[in-house]
Formats: C-alpha cells, structure tokens, sequence
C-alpha cells in the first residue's frame, strides 16, 4: 500500500506539470480550432529562459526563494511575449487559410525553435538551479519531498486562477463568446484579435510556469525536450476533452497515472505505447474526452 500511495504522489506532481502545458493546447483550440504543435517547444524556451534568469538571480546574491519566484515571473511574461508575436507574424495572416496550412505552419514554427535554440545555445544539456530545499518527509513508510509539495501547490493555484478568469472575468466571457460563435462576437463589439492575442498570452505564461517546475522536479534541459513533453500534454488535452479546460486537467492526471503505473506492471520502453494506445481508444470510444461535450451544428 506504500509503494502504491508513492506511486500516486508521483503521478500528482508529474500530472501538475502536464496540466500547465496542456492547457495551452486546449485553449488555442478552444478559441480557433487550432492545435498549436508549437507549444512543447515554447515550454522548451521557457526552461531555458528560466535557467538562465535564475542563474543570473543567484550571481546577484538573490535569495533561492526570492530567484525562484522573480525567475517564474520573468520565465511566464517571456513566454507570453513569444507566444503574442508567433500568433501575429505566423498564425494570424493564415487565419482564413485552409486548415492544413496553420497545421503545418505550427510545425514549422516548433521546428524552428528547436533548431534556433539548438544553434545559438548548443546541444549540451544544461542543469537548472535547484531553488527548492530538498527536504524529505517521511509519512507511514511514504515519502514525499518539498519539491513536490511545491509543484503541486503552484501548479493547484495557477489552474483555479486561470479557471476564475475564463468563467468570471469579461476577459473569459469575451474568450468563451469567441469560441462559441466569432463572427457573431465581433459583431458584438468584442475585439477578437486582441482575445486571441490574450489567449495565446495565457496559455504560454502557464506553460512557462510548467518549464519552471518541470526544471525543479526533473532539473536536466536540452533543446528537444519540449517534444515528448509537448505530445505527451496534447494527448492529456485530447483524452480529457481539447477544448475543455477542466478536462485539460483531468486528462493531465489520468495520463500521469498512466506514465508512472505502465513500468510497473510492463517494462518502461511501453510508456508510449500504452500512452498513445489510450489516445485511440478514445478517439474511437468517446472522441469529446471525459469532459467534452459534442458541438451542435445548425444544418
């Protein structure tokens, strides 16, 4: 029963992690129909935005505490800025393009990040700064360590604030309006580039929050590692219902499960296999997700 609960703490703080990224993909769908594939390599450049914030923090003699929030903070505008320019320049002149265009375009755009970080950065891996005190607790035979208990706590607060915001905020109403009908919101006099714009902001600042956590937890970064990281969230997104932040989140959790309890009952090389064998069993059984609801189409 031990092993088991230890089990299901890790599975808590790598579905933390995974709900922060994915929430990017399921809002950019939510409001244009859109999988943005570009948005593990943006978690990528967050982790590196945020090692190299943090590295300069601590040169100043900031305290780890201290470093370890202005460095999120810096790392979650960063990303946001990033995000708001890739939307203007690469997505947004495509906006009423065939569907195929904006897919390839995103890929595209995290391939070039990839490469771009790959060229001016190396390909050496690099070692985030470890901010967190590790302190281990010991529970009845459990042990769960600070840096846990931070990852899971940020990443709790970070999702019910976002929640707050699209469901009680006019900045929400105005996304949810958008994603349900765009041409009648901006009929309406919402201002749908600048809802977009937000959009893209908030997912990516979320996200950059998630590189920061993903650096205390598992603390070695390199320029390919938005890739597994990015899939593995877009599956979360799909299996609890992209388009649907709540289920986002629960998806999130039901995937972690999954990565941390495959190993134990088969050899670790099918983590991927059984991953992406649940995403199909969904997308034939229920393809809305746990969460997601059918769209009616007037006809």
């Amino acid at each position: 029963m031990g092993a088991f609960v230890q089990q299901m703490l890790n599975a808590l703080q790598l579905g933390s992690v995974y709900a922060l990224i994915s929430l990017g993909y399921t809002m950019v769908y939510g409001i244009l129909r859109l999988i943005n594939f570009a948005h593990g390599d943006i978690f990528m450049v967050a982790a590196y935005v945020g090692f190299f914030a943090m590295t300069f923090f601590l040169s100043v003699r900031l305290p780890s505490s201290l470093t370890f929030v202005c460095g999120m903070l810096l790392t979650m505008a960063a990303t946001a800025l990033l995000a708001v320019f890739i939307e203007r320049v690469a997505y947004r002149p495509l906006r009423n393009a065939p569907r195929v265009s904006v897919v390839i375009t995103a890929l595209g755009v995290g391939t070039f990040l990839e490469n771009f970080t790959l060229a001016t950065l190396g390909a050496e891996p690099r070692r985030m700064p470890a901010l967190i005190p590790a302190v281990n607790l010991d529970l009845q035979g459990v042990t769960i360590s600070t840096v846990q208990i931070v990852i899971v706590l940020v990443s709790v607060c970070l999702m019910l604030l976002l929640d707050a915001t699209v469901m009680k905020t006019m900045t929400g109403i105005a996304m949810r309006a958008v994603s349900y009908d765009r041409t009648t919101a901006q009929l309406l006099g919402v201002p749908v580039n600048r809802i977009i714009s937000i959009t893209f902001a908030i997912g990516s600042a979320v996200a950059g929050a998630g590189g920061i956590l993903y650096g205390q937890a598992y603390p070695i970064i390199d320029p390919y590692m938005g890739l597994r990281i990015g899939w593995w969230a877009f599956i979360a997104a799909v299996v609890g219902g992209i388009g649907n932040i709540r289920g986002a989140m629960v998806g999130s959790y039901v995937l972690a499960l999954v990565e941390i309890l495959t190993p134990v009952f088969l050899p670790s090389t099918y983590r991927d296999f059984v991953a992406f064998s649940l995403l199909l069993l969904f997308l034939v059984l229920r393809p809305t997700g746990i969460l997601g609801q059918p769209m009616a189409k007037k006809v």
